[in-house]
């Protein structure tokens, strides 16, 4: 079945940068929206940003506009998401997840990567 596997996370001095991978495993997620996600502990998980297939939509939540992009290399069957101008409270387990076409919900998700942004 369809997989997807998280990378690039770590320890990043706050102003640093940091770039995630997220790439599929056991399919190629042909036509699915792409999307991360963060959760830090005893909080909710929280959007960060989207990105549909052809790379013609995305969008984000307001507290990473401007320094946060996500994309996608369908050949490579891999999504991104490259933050800038890393905050204290970015920290947090950065998840990917997959949105099957015609579908509302995210039906696949990675196991996460950590982001540790010191102040």
């Amino acid at each position: 079945q369809e997989q997807l596997v998280e990378s690039g996370g770590g320890l990043v001095q706050a102003g640093g940068s940091l770039r995630l991978s997220c790439a599929s495993s056991g399919g190629t997620f042909v036509g699915y929206a792409m999307g991360w996600f963060r959760q830090v502990p005893g909080k909710e998980r929280e959007f960060v940003a989207a990105i549909n297939w052809n790379s013609g939509s995305t969008n984000y939540t307001g507290s990473v506009k401007g320094r946060f992009t996500i994309s996608r290399d369908n050949a490579k069957n891999t999504v991104y998401l490259q933050m800038n101008s890393l905050k204290f409270e970015d920290t947090a387990i950065y998840y990917c997840a997959a949105r099957p076409p015609g579908r509302r919900s995210y039906k696949y998700w990675g196991q996460g990567t950590q982001v540790t942004v010191s102040s």
